[in-house]
């Protein structure tokens, strides 16, 4: 009998899910103009885009470190993240003030966060030192993990079970914002500066193959890392939603 229910309930979410998706998908269809999705933009969306607009900056701020080896865009790089988690914050009590939560927010949140709390917290890691060819592999695992993460999220989140107000009880592994422990760690290391072109790295590297300083030299702390990315995918490691 407890079987039965439980296979209802799950075929109840299912249809759910599909008629918010197909209602979601005839709200903009059903809409003529060149700019017909940026004027059906509730304002819960414009919030969570802002969620993006601080992981690009990061992005390029990054990249103007790279190229000036000013200080002052190294924390920029750093700082805009967090600016992106209160965004990110922001957009869902805004989305429950105004009552116009959608389907097409709930992508956008997960496509800003990737780019604020995955691809920018990679590319300050290697701005910061993490070069070599295998750490690049490590936080290009990272940032895919990071988006097979909020991939699954998307797609299981009406069977996830909720609490009495109706949120989810618990995230399944790490949730991607979690990336901003190793953000603050990063800004630690540059304070100090233990980064690359002053003190280098805490830990150091090793070398599983080939000479020192070729494709088989890893930095200590990118296992570290490797481990982060996997807490993200991982489906037994439930974490409870503050």
């Amino acid at each position: 009998m407890s079987q039965r229910k439980s296979s209802t309930k799950s075929n109840v979410s299912q249809t759910t899910v599909s008629q918010q998706k197909a209602h979601a998908l005839h709200e903009y269809q059903d809409t003529d103009g060149h700019f017909s999705l940026v004027r059906n933009f509730r304002l819960a969306d414009l919030v969570t885009i802002m969620n993006g607009v601080c992981g690009s900056f990061s992005i390029f701020s990054s990249a103007h470190y790279l190229l000036t080896n000013d200080m002052d865009y190294l924390w920029s790089a750093l700082a805009f993240p967090v600016a992106g988690l209160m965004f990110d914050f922001l957009d869902g009590k805004v989305a429950r003030w105004r009552k116009s939560s959608s389907m097409l927010g709930q992508e956008l949140d997960s496509l800003a966060d990737l780019i604020s709390f995955g691809v920018a917290p990679a590319l300050v890691a290697f701005v910061v030192g993490l070069r070599t060819y295998l750490d690049t592999v490590v936080l290009t695992g990272f940032v895919c993990c990071g988006l097979a993460r909020l991939a699954r999220y998307n797609a299981t989140v009406a069977l996830v079970p909720k609490n009495e107000t109706g949120k989810i009880a618990f995230f399944e592994g790490l949730p991607i914002p979690s990336s901003l422990a190793l953000v603050s760690v990063l800004a630690y290391w540059s304070k100090k500066g233990w980064i690359a072109g002053q003190e280098g790295i805490p830990l150091g590297t090793i070398t599983l193959w080939g000479e020192k300083g070729g494709r088989g030299e890893l930095h200590v702390v990118s296992i570290f890392v490797g481990f982060w990315a996997a807490a993200m995918v991982s489906k037994t490691l439930r974490i409870p939603k503050i």
